[in-house]
């Protein structure tokens, strides 16, 4: 046997088991005060509580009373009726048709507006820099204006006699508009008021637009071009998507906004809107102040607040439903 074979094996230690890594300890959640956001909510609410609390509670009590001349000027109480101001209101056809076409025209009017505030954000985002300053100078411009000044241009440039867009159209050939009276059916009068609203209103939506559009990756634009998507299918399988709860939030505020608008018809029309112009805001107004029916007139703003909650209820579900998917 040789040195080599005598030597003896080093013995090899067992293996000891080393515990697994344990997961690093999750940092603990400090628990806010239940009542912390409604102390920081409290000046808002407290605000909103006193320039809007005491007209709808009054809202609401002249809805369900009978209310005119004589109880405004404190000869008769006022007498509680339950809901007779609603049914008459809501038993009346006139009533029917203005609803009707109050949601003719705030439709026409956000559907114009989303379309082309949505055009001209696109089309900002293609121009150079000093062409979309210039843009944005003028949109801020048009948005500040104040809208009886607005109105007031409007009025001018769709007067019969001195209006400049019918001087304009009667250099056409084969035109002739001088004289040509625009309010004399409702369609066309209550078209230009559309005109008018909508132009109040495409600069906000370019705006907000406009900052949602930075906020679309480049590169998902990219990836779609490379698949072949046009124009047209890079806006709607990439741009569309991402930009929804923009519109969805800018689409419910014009609901809202249209809706109630009140200065374009009545100053447009001189104070005395005819029926064919009458729209919910203007009708509740006439049936107050001018029929003296404060009660009815009551009835009916309380029902537009009654359809603008149901916007905003449709508004809110959306918006549920996008936060989910995300």
């Amino acid at each position: 046997m040789s040195a080599a074979d005598t030597t003896t094996p080093t013995e090899v230690p067992p293996l000891m088991s080393v515990p697994p890594p344990s997961a690093p300890p999750t940092p603990r959640r400090r628990r806010g005060s239940g009542a912390t956001p409604w102390l920081l909510l409290a000046p808002c609410l407290l605000i909103l509580g006193l320039v809007m609390g005491y007209p709808l509670v009054r809202l609401v009590t002249l809805s369900f009373q009978k209310f005119g001349q004589s109880q405004l000027w404190g000869f008769l109480p006022a007498d509680w009726i339950g809901f007779d101001n609603f049914t008459a209101v809501l038993g009346d056809g006139e009533f029917w048709t203005v609803v009707v076409r109050t949601i003719v025209f705030a439709a026409g009017c956000v559907i114009f507006t989303m379309v082309a505030g949505m055009l001209i954000a696109l089309l900002l985002q293609r121009v150079s820099g000093w062409v979309k300053t210039l843009v944005n100078i003028a949109l801020v411009a048009s948005w500040g204006m104040p809208i009886i000044v607005a109105t007031t241009v409007f009025k001018w440039l769709f007067d019969a006699d001195y209006g400049i867009l019918n001087a304009l159209l009667s250099k056409l050939p084969g035109v002739e508009m001088i004289g040509h009276n625009w309010f004399a059916s409702g369609p066309q009068g209550l078209a230009v008021i559309m005109l008018l609203v909508v132009w109040g209103a495409v600069p906000f939506v370019v705006i907000t637009l406009s900052a949602g559009l930075t906020q679309v990756p480049a590169e998902l634009e990219e990836a779609a071009r490379l698949d072949g998507a046009g124009a047209w299918g890079v806006f709607r399988h990439v741009t569309l998507p991402i930009l929804k709860p923009i519109i969805v939030m800018l689409t419910t505020l014009s609901v809202i906004w249209d809706m109630g608008v009140f200065p374009q018809v009545f100053v447009m029309r001189g104070g005395h809107p005819e029926p064919e112009f009458q729209i919910l805001p203007t009708y509740s107004y006439d049936r107050a102040f001018v029929v003296n029916d404060y009660g009815q007139g009551s009835a009916i703003a309380l029902i537009t607040v009654l359809l603008l909650l149901g916007v905003v209820a449709v508004y809110m579900r959306q918006m549920l439903k996008i936060g989910e998917v995300e």
